[in-house]
């Protein structure tokens, strides 16, 4: 299976499905409810267990029906392991040029993580392809509002404390996209193989977004 990202699948659902903690089992079945649900892009972090064979076992039920990147990614060591397994996209929570500069040379996008100001505008320059605002909660929709200010042109990634009931206000904030975990996989559900609530729970999100169209 080819490292491509599609970059349709991902607008057309902008929404980044965090996976952090689970076993490769329940991965595979989370890729194929949260799937059903309309789900288009899952990011496996690498301090899971087992990374790696999760992303293989996230493809490998995907298929290409969605985008199966790798997330937590701060060294080079990690890169190369998350691209070895097939990772699609890669999502850091800290500026790391060499990270940056690395997906570029191998044409992976790259979500970098920033907060302040300088930090985001930093990332854009050292070529990511979106920005990764996190925590998103500290400050809320509103923080993104104000980032898009002066930097309009920065696709932002809110990331920290969205959910089903504050969706609608990120959306309204300017964000490009979004990422999301307990709000999708909420381990006591999956740890019960509430499957269908699963698939409930992205479909549910893709009803909002789909709103704007």
């Amino acid at each position: 299976m080819q490292n491509l990202f599609n970059w349709t699948l991902f607008e057309e659902l902008p929404v980044i499905g965090i996976l952090r903690g689970y076993s490769v089992d329940q991965v595979k079945k989370i890729v194929q409810y949260s799937g059903k649900g309309g789900l288009k892009n899952i990011e496996i972090t690498m301090n899971s267990k087992n990374a790696s064979d999760q992303i293989l076992g996230a493809k490998e039920v995907a298929q290409d029906t969605m985008n199966v990147g790798a997330g937590t990614v701060c060294t080079l060591k990690d890169l190369d392991s998350a691209l070895s397994a097939g990772a699609t996209f890669i999502v850091t929570p800290i500026v790391n040029p060499d990270v940056i500069q690395a997906c570029k040379k191998e044409n992976v996008p790259v979500i970098a993580g920033g907060f302040t100001p300088t930090e985001i505008y930093n990332a854009w320059q050292l070529g990511a392809d979106m920005v990764k605002v996190f925590p998103s909660n500290r400050f809320g929709p509103g923080y993104i509002i104000d980032i898009k200010g002066p930097l309009n042109h920065i696709k932002l990634v809110a990331t920290g404390g969205v959910n089903l009931a504050n969706f609608q206000e990120y959306i309204d904030s300017g964000a490009y996209g979004f990422g999301v975990g307990s709000p999708l996989f909420h381990k006591e559900r999956v740890g019960a193989r509430d499957w269908d609530w699963v698939q409930k729970q992205a479909r549910l999100f893709v009803e909002i977004y789909k709103k704007q169209s």
